[in-house]
């Protein structure tokens, strides 16, 4: 999962930096467009500034997660893990490989959130699923 996550991440921004430079694209008006965007941040713009922070905290969030995900047996849990471990590879990609500075290309605006992309995207979804799988596995008290 980690290896599609990546793949799609990269592409997708890829395609961003290619198709948008010209300017942003309204897929939907005055909801959806693509933006070109650059975040020094974390997921979703936050503590925009810290690229160094980020760097790090990416690269020791990633290990965490695959020495944890070693003892995982429920393959719903792992696959959510393989989403965490790459969209935090895809963001890491950027700001380590792109010469944009440590920051990373972001480009989906919902314009009621901060612009942000597919690797921000699987984190987010991949942390809703631990959660969610990790509650249904509780028995009830």
């Amino acid at each position: 999962m980690a290896g599609v996550a990546v793949a799609a991440d990269q592409i997708t921004k890829e395609l961003a930096l290619n198709g948008l430079q010209d300017g942003p694209i309204d897929l939907v008006p005055g909801a959806v467009t693509l933006r070109l965007a650059f975040n020094s941040g974390g997921v979703f713009g936050l503590g925009q500034g810290f690229p160094l922070f980020f760097l790090a905290a990416t690269v020791v969030i990633i290990v965490a997660v695959l020495v944890w995900a070693r003892g995982i047996e429920d393959v719903r849990v792992a696959a959510a893990l393989g989403l965490i471990v790459g969209g935090g590879t895809g963001n890491l990609l950027d700001r380590i490989v792109r010469d944009y500075g440590g920051r990373v290309v972001d480009f989906v605006d919902l314009h009621v959130w901060p612009v942000f992309n597919v690797a921000d995207s699987c984190i987010v979804v991949g942390v809703a699923l631990v959660l969610l799988f990790g509650a249904r596995a509780r028995p009830a008290a």
